[in-house]
């Protein structure tokens, strides 16, 4: 069984987290469970469906720390007691401290909602992302599933998937369309990394059959 931890921010609404969650339960990401949703903050709508769920919540609130290493010390530990075999970012907003990128070598997944090495980095997250996109004029946009490392969306990417840039698109119209294929590239990621199928090769991600 692939035990999966997942990491959301206070605003995090949870549909990433819940698309993981229920993935397993039927199957689609075969022999996993997720055992772990840790928070930013306990305000989090995220913990909320977690809850629902039945799936087990900490909260690792960087603000009760005077030094960014002792936070990431403390999000250290809560995922060592998990014992996660893969971490999934959901809609966590901060630079994952470096103590657990390292700890965690290529078992940290994240998805961003545009085609990397586009629209990435710091501040580049929600609605900014698409409103950058049509500011930008692309045709297409998508979705890249990432494994993390010490940089804001630069680590190896795993899987990418594209939907069109409509004339009449809003940035709220562009996260709805691409919402579901953002659940679905996800999974498939998961499912890939479960099966043992991923192999990084440099910047490269390989995909075995």
């Amino acid at each position: 069984m692939s035990r999966i931890a997942i990491l959301v921010s206070g605003p995090s609404r949870g549909s990433n987290m819940q698309a993981i969650i229920e993935a397993c339960r039927d199957e689609r990401i075969p022999d996993s469970a997720v055992v772990a949703v840790i928070a930013s903050r306990d305000d989090a709508p995220a913990l909320q469906t977690a809850h629902a769920l039945g799936v087990s919540t900490a909260v690792v609130n960087p603000r009760e720390f005077p030094e960014a290493d002792m936070y990431g010390d403390a999000l250290l530990w809560v995922l060592q007691k998990a014992q996660p075999d893969l971490i999934c970012l959901a809609g966590y907003m901060r630079l994952l401290p470096a103590q657990v990128v390292e700890a965690f070598p290529m078992r940290i997944m994240n998805i961003h909602p545009a085609l990397l090495p586009l629209f990435g980095g710091r501040g580049m997250y929600g609605l900014k992302v698409h409103q950058a996109v049509l500011e930008s004029g692309m045709k297409v946009t998508g979705c890249t599933v990432h494994f993390v490392d010490e940089q804001y969306d630069t680590g190896p990417i795993i899987l990418q998937r594209c939907v069109p840039v409509e004339d009449a698109d809003t940035p709220e119209t562009l996260a709805a369309r691409l919402l579901p294929i953002e659940h679905a590239t996800y999974i498939e990621a998961i499912r890939l990394f479960v099966q043992g199928r991923l192999r990084v090769e440099g910047r490269r991600v390989r995909v075995s059959e």
